[in-house]
């Protein structure tokens, strides 16, 4: 599908998003995405306002280019993270988890672009009834929290592009030029990466937690805690400790309990691996070393370029 669609909408270069992923997507990682001619987006889940609006605002000094901040609508204190996002004028908003009516509205008279990221064909109609400009359908293979009918981005994506008239991007399992080539041609008009990018220079994850991803073989994620809200996560003394659990039938409230408060900056950002949860997508069996985010960018361009010429 045409990736105009997208890199119009934007105002970027190339029809490529990074994810905005918690305690990995600062403004540096952000910025750098958008310098190199992505749309890079800020993280919000695992900011407080103050400091959300301090990345904003360092992410502004950064760059000249277009960004965005990814906001999960359940995050607690949402009105005050859609105040400082107006305030300070950011030009592009990912929403997630909740309702993409409660606010898109309001972003939009702020001449603010509102995308809401989807695991289905079902709430891709919502999200464009809702009013917003393009929708990110993330397939069962992206890391971090996912969808529960687990479809495949291969299968996701041709549905919902078939079932939607607004731009569409795709995530879940991609991080290369082949990918985003694949992704268009199911009917796509852009991509989305995590993964990828949050094993980069900029990614302000721990750097145990990088190399943690870089050794991950095939078959290092795996989907739990579907009961409460699915996450892909490596495997390791926690995720063990998880499905041990879910193997043994223990309830929701078990599950809660085990899981805590700030598992995912114990592993990600404080770089806990026994412990600590750790969130990140089957295509990090792929990544092999860490890169600038603009190296990533570009590598994927031109294997992109490359392997469409010789189609």
């Amino acid at each position: 599908m045409n990736p105009d669609r997208i890199t119009s909408l934007f105002n970027i270069k190339y029809p490529i998003i990074q994810g905005g992923m918690v305690w990995c997507s600062g403004w540096e990682l952000a910025s750098a995405v958008s310098n190199a001619g992505g749309l890079g987006l800020i993280g919000s889940g695992s900011m407080y306002p103050e400091v959300l609006e301090k990345h904003i605002q360092k992410c502004q000094k950064a760059t000249d280019k277009p960004f965005g901040v990814n906001v999960p609508l359940i995050y607690p204190q949402i009105d005050d993270h859609i105040d400082i996002i107006i305030r300070n004028n950011v030009p592009v908003v990912f929403t997630s988890a909740g309702n993409p009516k409660t606010y898109t509205k309001r972003l939009q008279e702020a001449g603010i672009k509102v995308v809401h990221v989807v695991s289905s064909v079902k709430f891709a109609l919502k999200s464009q009834e809702a009013g917003v400009d393009a929708v990110v359908a993330e397939g069962f293979e992206a890391g971090g929290h996912n969808g529960r009918e687990e479809t495949t981005t291969m299968c996701l994506i041709p549905d919902v592009a078939d079932s939607i008239n607004i731009p569409l991007i795709a995530a879940g399992g991609i991080g290369s030029g082949r990918a985003l080539l694949a992704a268009l041609a199911l009917g796509a008009n852009g991509v989305q990466i995590g993964s990828q990018f949050a094993v980069t220079k900029e990614s302000s994850a721990s750097e145990a937690f990088k190399q943690y991803v870089i050794a991950a073989k095939e078959g290092a994620t795996k989907l739990s805690l579907k009961s409460l809200t699915p996450v892909r996560l490596l495997k390791n003394e926690f995720f063990d400790s998880v499905f041990e659990a879910e193997q043994n039938g223990e309830s929701v409230e078990f599950l809660k309990n085990l899981l805590g408060k700030g598992r995912a900056k114990k592993g990600i950002f404080e770089g806990d691996l026994k412990a600590g949860e750790l969130e990140i997508g089957q295509v990090s069996s792929m990544i092999t070393e860490i890169k600038s985010a603009k190296e990533v960018l570009n590598e994927i361009w031109e294997e992109y370029l490359n392997i469409k010429k010789s189609l």
